[in-house]
């Protein structure tokens, strides 16, 4: 299972470079990083390489957090190579309530992050569709 931490932000400057700063000093990786923002507050989205470890480093240091699983899935790094990704949701129904890329390309192949309505019919259709779902340890991530 792969599991992103969503960190809550007041909308001031500097906090995001304070966050990666913060990571960088303990030599955690980041493999993703999605920032959404309201008039009121961000949410920065990460994916770490030690999901634990930036979890506390984060928790230390006073920010509010939450930590989630999400889905990955490979898709070839080419034009249309999402496109039966969400074929396959749209087909079976599954609501896609946000989606981002990993950093990660390897053998012309890119990995896209999704929080989605049903996780088990997910899975269930990226198998029927003979597409690849990652898992942490594929990712490289502890």
């Amino acid at each position: 299972m792969v599991y992103q931490i969503s960190v809550f932000l007041e909308n001031r400057t500097g906090q995001l470079a304070e966050i990666v700063n913060a990571l960088a000093e303990n030599k955690i990786d980041l493999r993703a990083i999605s920032i959404a923002e309201t008039s009121d507050y961000g949410i920065v989205r990460i994916i770490a390489d030690d999901v634990h470890a930036a979890t506390n480093i984060l928790l230390d240091a006073g920010h509010i957090l939450s930590v989630t699983p999400v889905q990955v899935v490979s898709v070839p790094d080419q034009p249309g190579g999402l496109a039966p990704v969400l074929a396959a949701l749209a087909e079976g129904e599954v609501a896609i309530e946000y989606m981002y890329s990993l950093f990660t390309h390897e053998g012309g192949r890119a990995y896209m992050v999704f929080r989605v309505s049903d996780e088990a019919n997910f899975v269930s259709l990226m198998e029927f569709h003979g597409i690849q779902v990652a898992t942490a340890e594929t990712l490289g991530i502890r």
